[in-house]
């Protein structure tokens, strides 16, 4: 779209409508003295010389190539194939909005709907849409929609072992709706589900690794007329059985992990799949196929209410936008490596992170806790993880998070995650610095 500047007429005419005479009246409540403050700033400087002070300040940053990186509660780094970038940066896919006008859309939202066909079967569900900020996001507008299918429940279960960003999410989402959220410990079996409670939410792994069955869960919620709300890694449902298939009602997930670099915290993809009763409850958008009088396909989107996008009071959700360009990355990286390739993946984690906990097992004064976990696993340190941390990162590796900065009271406990970028060389280093760091 063209900029089309206002003239001064359009200038004129809007300030009558609103009743002032000039430009300057519409400031004239900030202080005077603030309106055009003496920024101070230096003199100019080339672009060459932009260029060479950017680079030498990011240098001053540790990225995962540049350490051997265990890190991960929330954000893990996993190997993108060279097509992913290749296909996703081609100019047709530039400006990946939402596609309001399918004749004109045809190619985008083909890729949508290849990637909630994807993303379906993965999950376990009957539909996903596309899609939402992130992976926390996602979880809070999937408790605000089983909140609102029968807002005389009022209470919300969240696990307590739940990453404590997107808790504060659910809760920021929350805030202005009459809602009780409780936390309950251990296996989601264990929660206390009565005819109060609109969902429980249980995760697949939760934030320090474990793994926990959904079935029995799924059993108990339901019997009490609740929602069972999961929020998984995508990649271990290439290799167990998924949330869906569990019987949970909505499942989350963060595809920052399917063809998605780090990207210092973001954008991600927020992806979100529901039962086919749920379906027209979605926020966000579905494309389905379709053919017109003459049967040819196409495609278009569908099984959304109309007052998601005009009628606000109304609305399950306001959110109108997709993360277009995280999406067609995971589009491409499940096509690229389609099931067999997501297994491997998802085996390679499995394998290193059980390799490395039965390593550091064995180190005395350390443990691991999770009796089962996939690539996460949480270990307690002999002394407080924030020293341990400090020291292997003379040494380049970073070994993982220390609790004790999202949860003050667990200083002795380090999570930490292996992925199939983490070779045998690196564990095995991590091993001997982790057994060094405790001396």
């Amino acid at each position: 779209m063209p900029f089309i500047p206002n003239s001064d007429a359009d200038r004129e005419s809007m300030l009558a409508i609103v009743g002032k005479p000039d430009i300057a009246s519409l400031f004239a409540d900030i202080p005077a003295a603030k309106r055009f403050p003496a920024l101070k700033l230096p003199l100019g400087i080339s672009e060459m010389e932009v260029l060479d002070e950017i680079e030498a300040m990011s240098t001053r940053n540790t990225g995962a190539r540049d350490a051997s990186w265990f890190l991960g509660a929330g954000a893990y780094n996993h190997f993108i194939p060279s097509v992913v970038p290749a296909i996703a940066s081609r100019g047709e896919f530039l400006t990946a909005y939402t596609p309001y006008q399918p004749e004109v859309s045809q190619g985008t939202l083909q890729v949508i709907f290849e990637y909630q066909s994807m993303a379906a079967a993965l999950l376990g569900v009957a539909v996903v849409n596309a899609s939402h900020y992130d992976v926390a996001t996602a979880l809070a507008e999937a408790i605000l929609m089983a909140c609102k299918l029968d807002e005389g429940r009022r209470k919300v279960l969240l696990p307590k072992d739940l990453n404590p960003e997107y808790e504060a999410v659910v809760r920021t989402y929350l805030s202005s709706f009459d809602v009780v959220i409780e936390k309950y410990t251990g296996a989601p079996e264990k929660a206390i589900v009565d005819t109060s409670t609109s969902c429980l939410v249980a995760g697949y792994p939760t934030f320090s690794g474990e793994i926990y069955g959904l079935s029995a869960a799924a059993k108990a919620v339901h019997d009490a007329g609740a929602l069972l709300v999961v929020q998984t890694d995508p990649l271990l449902c290439a290799i167990l059985e998924s949330p869906g298939a569990q019987g949970a009602d909505i499942v989350v997930a963060e595809g920052q992990c399917l063809g998605n670099s780090m990207n210092f915290g973001g954008p991600y993809l927020g992806m979100m799949g529901a039962t086919e009763k749920l379906m027209r409850k979605m926020p966000g958008r579905i494309v389905g196929e379709a053919h017109d009088h003459e049967g040819r396909k196409g495609y278009v989107l569908t099984l959304t209410a109309r007052e998601q996008h005009i009628r606000r009071e109304k609305a399950v959700s306001n959110i109108c936008s997709n993360q277009g360009l995280s999406m067609l990355q995971t589009c491409v990286y499940l096509s690229a490596l389609g099931a067999s390739g997501l297994k491997t993946v998802a085996r390679l984690c499995w394998d290193k992170a059980h390799y490395a906990a039965s390593l550091i097992e064995k180190i005395p004064g350390y443990s691991v806790k999770p009796s089962t976990f996939f690539k996460e696993f949480l270990v307690s340190t002999p002394l407080p993880a924030e020293l341990i941390f400090e020291k292997l990162g003379k040494k380049h590796i970073v070994p993982g998070l220390p609790l004790s900065r999202c949860f003050p009271d667990r200083p002795g406990e380090l999570l930490i995650c292996i992925t199939e970028m983490n070779g045998k060389a690196q564990i095995d280093d991590l091993v001997d610095s982790l057994k060094e760091a405790a001396k």
